[in-house]
């Protein structure tokens, strides 16, 4: 599992979060104890990884290049910048879980995930604002992957501003309010319930190229992402493991269907008024969600 799909995720549990906090049951115990186990062996090998490049640059001295930046290392930098949004959004829904039941069974576990992956993510910046080993091309679009991340992160902690101060989870808690206030008011318009299948196209069409096919944990990758899903009750799966929604695809898809998506979603609806205002709304979306990716 490579870092576009740990942002793909991100936006499945945005959107179902607020069933998970609201409907009935429990989360899951060993689901929460391996989100927990996995989380800290990712940080572990992402800790060896930053201890043996800083090691052989410092070696290097004056004379490091950017060739002393592997594709293992820059494919690691990659994977704590997009895994943010992940640990925060779900950080955000397990903490509101609790909170609606004035339980404390899942929010200790997920803080703490949060704090070990803000650590991770201030040495990736260490390394970014260092430039030792990192060619400026890669330090800059690094840096734009960073700024693009933490708006996604806003957006989709911001859809869950009725459940939870996002305070604690947004990277910049005014944006993620007036995102989640934007997103309220277009959902209410018409058109509206074209919403989530446009951003999550958009996210995908923003992040399904220029990061790394290979993830160095791709195995842990799966196994945070498979905890994560398994704190979802069943009932919102089909017979194929789909979670319940038009816009929600398998999880390990590509992005090569975004194009198709997004036709499909503007030009193959209703061909009455109320399908011509529909498509000129999820229009308007969808050129402000491309505005605000270029930015």
């Amino acid at each position: 599992m490579n870092a576009s799909e740990l942002l793909d995720l991100a936006a499945i549990v945005s959107a179902q979060g607020p069933v998970l906090v609201e409907g009935p049951g429990s989360l899951s115990t060993s689901g929460l104890e391996q989100y927990w186990t996995a989380s800290q062996c990712r940080f572990d090998r992402w800790s060896k990884t930053f201890k043996e490049f800083g090691a052989r640059a410092d070696r290097a001295g004056d004379s490091s290049g950017p060739e002393d930046a592997s594709p293992v290392f820059l494919a690691t930098l990659e994977e704590v910048l997009a895994g943010e949004v992940l640990t925060r959004v779900f950080g955000a829904v397990v903490t509101a879980y609790d909170a609606r039941r004035k339980s404390d069974q899942a929010e200790p576990i997920a803080r703490s995930i949060m704090i070990g992956h803000l650590e991770a993510r201030n040495r990736v910046l260490r390394f970014l604002v260092g430039g030792q080993g990192i060619d400026a091309e890669e330090a800059f679009r690094l840096n734009r992957l960073r700024r693009r991340t933490e708006r996604w992160s806003d957006m989709l902690v911001g859809y869950l501003h009725d459940l939870i101060d996002v305070d604690q989870f947004a990277v910049d808690p005014q944006r993620a309010l007036d995102f989640a206030e934007d997103l309220s008011y277009r959902r209410r318009l018409p058109g509206g319930r074209q919403v989530w299948p446009l951003l999550q196209a958009s996210l995908r069409a923003t992040f399904g190229s220029g990061l790394s096919a290979a993830s160095p944990n791709a195995e842990l990758n799966e196994r945070i992402a498979s905890a994560v899903l398994s704190c979802f009750r069943s009932e919102l799966f089909d017979s194929t493991g789909t979670l319940h929604s038009l816009w929600v695809t398998r999880l390990c898809n590509g992005a090569d269907d975004v194009d198709g998506m997004i036709e499909d979603l503007l030009y193959h609806g209703p061909t009455d008024d109320e399908g011509h205002d529909d498509a000129q709304s999820a229009d308007q979306f969808l050129d402000r969600i491309r505005r605000f990716n270029r930015s």
